[in-house]
């Protein structure tokens, strides 16, 4: 019987941070993995959301997957943040390294082309039960990256999009939470992912970093996982201004699904499982579609959930359990008029025509 739901295309997932800094077998089903984790774990990192049963369940075929690792010495929460751009190199060559050992293990395969994309496209329309999950190789924050001399030996790894910043202040840009622009390695930096066909993703980028990155900058860029400030305000949103930068880029923006980006009644300093967010899957669909009614078109608009990338169930739109219930969304953008060709644009064709661009150039 013929798979007709819709392919999904998450442009981003911390499945490395997920695995090994969590410690989570993300072979086994949501449901087995919550019971193995602790209640340290579920209070700190909240229930987990993402494991590779489920994303087949909800038939999320293509991934952005992360290496994701800053400067942060006063990270005492994630363990990504790191005390010197070194450490953050050899934590981004393990998370690299879980992905390969998958890829041994035939769960996955990397996409670095427009070939290997086609190729896992046309296997996911009608998926077998063994079908391998496309992997795009992504990097959050760009410290894992020595200086522009490495960018091609990350090229030849499968890195395909790249974020300069994360919170705080990296090697190269200042980010999530602080004040100021870009720092100086990050022209030479820019440079060197131009030449590779790397994408830049702006997410995390400070209000000044976003412009002065677009003013001096002129390859593909794109926004993993953001969301609209008209909505809920804050820096971590993007302002109607920068909506309209990306999509002159042509660029993608994929919707994010932590509830301290869609309810603006979060509170960041209560724990997750003492409150109860407003927000849910309509919400979600409320940022697509201020961005389409902005643009008028759904053509830059995408899904980049960042679920389990620090926060889980209780962090999330509340009707969502694990991430096989983003097939949900199929209703809710129906019911306001989005065509199946707009649906399946926002699920995955957006992002797959604009990798596609950007790699036949």
């Amino acid at each position: 019987m013929t798979d007709a739901r819709p392919l999904i295309l998450d442009s981003h997932l911390d499945l490395s941070f997920s695995a090994l800094q969590i410690n989570r077998d993300l072979t086994q089903p949501v449901a087995t993995v919550r019971v193995h984790d602790s209640v340290i774990t579920t209070e700190g990192f909240g229930s987990c959301t993402v494991a590779f049963p489920d994303l087949r369940k909800g038939k999320v075929g293509l991934i952005c997957g992360t290496v994701m690792s800053r400067l942060d010495p006063n990270d005492k929460w994630s363990r990504t943040g790191m005390y010197c751009q070194a450490q953050c190199h050899g934590v981004g060559r393990g998370h690299l390294a879980y992905y390969q050992a998958l890829e041994r293990e035939g769960l996955l395969t990397f996409v670095k082309s427009a070939a290997d994309l086609d190729a896992s496209v046309a296997a996911w329309q009608d998926p077998a039960a063994d079908t391998p999950f496309g992997l795009i190789l992504c990097m959050e924050s760009a410290d894992p990256i020595l200086g522009p001399d490495q960018v091609p030996e990350w090229y030849d790894l499968g890195l395909r999009m790249v974020s300069i910043s994360h919170y705080g202040t990296s090697t190269y840009s200042n980010g999530t939470g602080t004040e100021g622009g870009l720092l100086p390695p990050a022209k030479p930096l820019l440079d060197a992912l131009k030449d590779a066909r790397i994408i830049v993703d702006i997410t995390h980028l400070t209000d000044q970093a976003h412009w002065e990155l677009l003013e001096i900058y002129d390859g593909p860029i794109a926004a993993s996982h953001h969301n609209c400030r008209a909505l809920t305000p804050g820096q971590r949103q993007l302002t109607d201004e920068m909506i309209r930068s990306i999509a002159e880029r042509d660029g993608v923006i994929g919707a994010a699904f932590d509830a301290w980006m869609l309810d603006p009644d979060w509170q960041r300093k209560v724990p997750p499982f003492e409150q109860v967010t407003r927000a849910t899957l309509e919400t979600v669909a409320d940022h697509t579609d201020h961005i389409c009614q902005l643009l008028g078109t759904s053509r830059h608009c995408g899904i980049g959930t960042d679920l389990d990338g620090g926060f889980g169930t209780e962090q999330a739109p509340r009707n969502l359990n694990t991430i096989a219930d983003l097939q949900k969304l199929v209703p809710i953008y129906e019911q306001r008029g989005y065509s199946a060709d707009d649906i399946a644009g926002i699920f995955s064709g957006n992002w797959i025509r604009l990798f596609k661009e950007v790699w036949s150039r």
